[in-house]
Order: C-alpha cells, then sequence, then structure tokens
C-alpha cells in the first residue's frame, strides 16, 4: 500500500481509538466485548493494520454514541480505498477504459517523468508490441478480450510526443530492451522505432545499463506527471501519489536514476546491439514465441 494510503489509515485507527476512551472504554478488550468482535480486529483497526469497512465505521460510531460523525468518516474510509486501486476492479470490462482515462492526465501534463526497469514505456511502443502486453494482461487477469481497442486508445497518447511543449523524460533498464513479447520481429520493431523518436527534440530518452553503478535500487516502474500526480503499477493494483511529500521523494528517486543513465550515442549503440541479439535469435526459439 501507498505511504498515502497507510498514513490515512493510521489516522482513521487514532481518531476511532480517541472515540473509544472519549466513550469510557478503557481498553480494547472492553470495546470488543461490547461490539461482539475480537479484541485484536479492534487493536488492528486503531493501529492501522487492518482497513475498517464501512459497517465497522457505523458500529464504532454507534457504540461510542458519535453517530454525527458517520459520514465523515465513511468518506474517509472510501478515500483510502480509491488511493489503491485493484487492477481486476479497473479491467473488468477490458483494457481499454483504463487507456482512455489516462488521455486526460496526458493532455493537462508539462513534464513527464518515466521510470520502467523491464518495459519499454507505453506512449513510446509500437502496435504490434502494445497488442503483445494487452494479451498478457487479458490472460493473467482474465478479463474481456478488447486488445485491439486498448491499443488503438493506448497509441492515441503519441500525438502528445509533437504537440505543445511537453518535456519527456523517459528512463528505461537496459533489460527493457531485451524483455522479448512477441518474439524478434515484434522486438526489432519496437526498437526500431526507439531509434525513430529518440531523435525528437523534446523526448530525452536514458538507458540504465546492466551494470551500472546504482546509487538507489531500480524498484516499481511509475509514471511522474509533472509534480501533481505519480502512478505506480504492481501485479495487483496501480496506486496513486499526490500528497507532495510523497512526489517530492519519487522525484529524489528518478533524479538517483538518471545518475546511473547513458544518453544520446551510447543509447544508440546499446538499441542496436539489442536489435542484433534478436537477429540472431534462433528459429526453433523465435517459432516458441
Amino acid at each position: 500500500m501507498s505511504a498515502q494510503a497507510q498514513e490515512a489509515r493510521e489516522a482513521l485507527g487514532a481518531r476511532l481509538r480517541g472515540f473509544r476512551k472519549d466513550a469510557g472504554f478503557a481498553s480494547g478488550r472492553a470495546f470488543a466485548l461490547a461490539t461482539g468482535w475480537a479484541e485484536s480486529k479492534v487493536s488492528r483497526i486503531e493501529n492501522g493494520k487492518q482497513n475498517a469497512s464501512e459497517q465497522d465505521i457505523r458500529t464504532w460510531c454507534s457504540t461510542t454514541s458519535r453517530g454525527d460523525q458517520v459520514d465523515d468518516l465513511i468518506a474517509t474510509v472510501r478515500h483510502i480505498d480509491e488511493l489503491w486501486l485493484e487492477w481486476r476492479r479497473q479491467l473488468a470490462t477490458g483494457a481499454e477504459r483504463r487507456q482512455k482515462a489516462a488521455l486526460p492526465v496526458y493532455s493537462k501534463t508539462k513534464v513527464f517523468r518515466i521510470w520502467h526497469p523491464t518495459l519499454i514505456w507505453g506512449t513510446l511502443q509500437t502496435a504490434e508490441y502494445a497488442a503483445e502486453t494487452f494479451k498478457q494482461v487479458r490472460d493473467y487477469y482474465e478479463i474481456p478480450d478488447d486488445t485491439e481497442a486498448a491499443t488503438a486508445k493506448r497509441l492515441e497518447r503519441q500525438q502528445y510526443l509533437y504537440r505543445g511543449d511537453r518535456i519527456f523524460n523517459v528512463l528505461l533498464a537496459e533489460q527493457a530492451l531485451y524483455t522479448n513479447l512477441g518474439g524478434a520481429g515484434v522486438m526489432k520493431g519496437q526498437l526500431d522505432r526507439l531509434l525513430a523518436v529518440m531523435r525528437l527534440a523534446r523526448l530525452s530518452l536514458g538507458i540504465v545499463p546492466r551494470s551500472a553503478p546504482m546509487r538507489i535500487w531500480p524498484g516499481n516502474s511509475f509514471s511522474m506527471f509533472d509534480d501533481k500526480l505519480v502512478l505506480v503499477e504492481t501485479y495487483s493494483a496501480e496506486f496513486s501519489v499526490t500528497q507532495p511529500r510523497e512526489i517530492e521523494l519519487y522525484a529524489k528517486a528518478f533524479a538517483l536514476l538518471q545518475q546511473s543513465a547513458v544518453y544520446g550515442t551510447s543509447v544508440r549503440d546499446r538499441i542496436l546491439t539489442a536489435i542484433q541479439h534478436f537477429d540472431r535469435m534462433p528459429a526453433d526459439q523465435e517459432a516458441r514465441q
């Protein structure tokens, strides 16, 4: 869970603890007896170790005679839930909806800071490479197949590479050049695309070499949109970071990752080496893709 969501949950627990004590329940055990809950549940909620459900809030407020706080606390619970969005819920109708939701954020952003340790960033992807990623999303999350529509919506982002005065700072780990999605043909097309877009004046493409000394651990991929929003993706969820203090940490991490990166001719040489790697891929291995 993001630090922002965890802090909010801990603050909610502290507030509920205050309600309990103000109502004369000196211990969690006494409150558990009054509510019919396990004492451990009371402790976990008060210490931010467990999410309180909306019904938990109603019970807590009823037991402590704080019914006037129910609406406010339920709004807090819902906000905490929104800080941590399950992928399965976001992708319930397929992947296109999530891709469409990203477009307004892109249109408003002036400075992008992107870090991906394993894949090519979505806005730089070819249609074939993007389609391969969506096929994996479809199979992994067992969602409806809207690969074609999702791919088309993702490719719409590319308009922002050529419009306005946006700045794109993109960092990829060298592994991203070799993570094989779709076989040699797809990968060579994607790498050729990188060679083309790296010439764009407002795109700064850096590669962190495999053996580069690191000043911070690579961590998860993340996307920064100005200094207002950071999106972090995991296998189970995507969470949004909006708290200035946390955004500063991601900005610091990005700056440290940049210190390990190479640019310009060194990037071009690494991409060409990766293309040669896929040129040499044995035919039997290609056939298994």
